[in-house]
């Protein structure tokens, strides 16, 4: 130390050390200095003085349990699963030997694509927390995902049972594209690749052909509405021959809005016919389902639109020649059927005038046998007056009374002398 330097000596309060009481045990002279010194720093709840309220321990619980877990994922088995009227879903996470009591709130359930069943294995984005008025730990949930595509597999059976019950799977519903349509609306992403591919394949088939893009999102949120607005709008401008909707591949989140119930319903209602190109090959959606033509990916779509048009032409020119080599065997075909039954006509009319000449001839035979001219020939005569009446009897005459005696072969005029009347008794 340097000569001059004055150094302070520490203040030093001596403790003098105390033996535990007879009496108490170690733990309970713990227990009791601990009490001492929170009634010294007056820790609230410390001491029956300053006890808390459940309402405050509840909730100083629930900021520990929020700041200590952030959101997360857990892992487990739903349980004793419950809906009440409120719309908000109540079960329980289990695993093998622990539970967790957890509640999904209806505003959140919308990326859900199937109600959740008792036992379905599923991961959750959860967000511990504690329930003031249980006192108890839970989780609250904003997302489900089955462990696999459990609830997207059982959204789309479900969503595929309905329409089949409203008979909109029927094969026989399915109406058959127009081979030469003159305007094309497709449904999808302006941005896409799908629409690159359907016009480069449209403008190379068949240049003549218009091609109308209605956009719409394809995937995310809105998307559903958004391409069921754009079905909607193409149905009531209805100037088109032939709708196509779809996209390109990609995950099973990205071609789900295509698995929309209320997307497939307004496809099914379109009066245009329609194709679905949803995906790839291996890609089936509801829309695919209840298209009137299903197209494994958006070329083949184009491709099943439009024909070629060197082909449609050349096509259209062997029906104009087969058409009219028709049209020419059936006139061959008629003018055949006429001649013959021309034909058939004069023998007829023939054979029938040969009947009628014969009856004829029979009848005037008979005529002929009972005319008088028949009778004068066969040595009679006939009486006729002057004036041509006819005296058939002998009152018809009276003596000197002249009268024409009608003879086979000429008149013989005579006068009467006497008249005989016998009596017809």
């Amino acid at each position: 130390m340097k000569r001059g330097s004055r150094r302070h000596a520490p203040s030093v309060e001596l403790i003098e050390p105390q033996l535990f009481p007879l009496a108490e045990s170690p733990r309970q002279y713990e227990s009791r200095a601990v009490a001492a010194v929170a009634a010294a720093i007056q820790i609230p709840g410390a001491t029956p003085e300053s006890a808390i309220s459940v309402e405050l321990l509840t909730q100083q619980a629930k900021l520990v349990v929020e700041g200590a877990f952030p959101r997360m994922w857990i892992r487990g088995e739903i349980s004793d699963f419950k809906r009440p009227k409120g719309g908000h879903w109540y079960f329980s996470l289990r695993g093998a030997t622990a539970q967790i009591k957890c509640v999904m709130w209806l505003r959140d359930q919308g990326g859900v694509p199937a109600l959740p069943e008792d036992g379905m294995q599923v991961v959750a984005l959860a967000r511990p927390t504690v329930y003031p008025a249980q006192g108890s730990l839970q989780c609250t949930i904003t997302a489900i995902d089955a462990v696999g595509d459990g609830l997207w597999r059982k959204a789309l059976h479900e969503a595929t049972e309905r329409l089949r019950t409203d008979g909109l799977l029927e094969i026989a519903r399915k109406r058959a594209l127009p081979r030469l349509p003159r305007r094309v609306a497709v449904i999808t992403s302006p941005d896409g690749a799908a629409l690159r591919d359907i016009i480069a394949i449209m403008r190379r088939r068949c240049p003549t052909v218009e091609i109308v893009l209605v956009p719409a999102k394809v995937q995310g949120d809105g998307a559903p509405a958004d391409l069921a607005r754009a079905i909607e709008c193409v149905n009531r401008w209805g100037d088109v021959d032939v709708l196509i909707i779809g996209r390109g591949g990609g995950a099973r989140e990205d071609l789900w809005a295509f698995n929309s119930e209320a997307v497939a319903r307004a496809l099914a209602s379109c009066i245009i016919p329609t194709i679905s190109a949803v995906g790839h090959e291996v890609d089936v959606t509801l829309c695919d389902l209840v298209a009137d033509h299903r197209a494994a990916t958006p070329s083949a779509a184009a491709e099943a639109a439009v024909p070629v048009l060197v082909e449609a032409r050349a096509e259209a020119a062997a029906m104009l020649i087969a058409l009219r080599e028709a049209l020419v065997r059936q006139v061959d075909k008629r003018r055949d059927r006429v001649e013959r039954a021309s034909r058939d006509l004069i023998v007829g009319i023939t054979r029938g005038a040969e009947r009628r000449s014969a009856r004829m001839s029979n009848v005037a035979g008979r005529l002929h046998a009972l005319s008088p001219l028949a009778v004068l020939s066969r040595g009679y005569s006939v009486a006729r007056d002057a004036s041509g009446t006819t005296l058939g009897s002998a009152a018809d005459f009276a003596p000197e009374r002249d009268f024409d005696l009608l003879l086979r072969d000429g008149v013989v005029h005579a006068t009467a002398r006497t008249v005989n009347v016998e009596d017809e008794r």
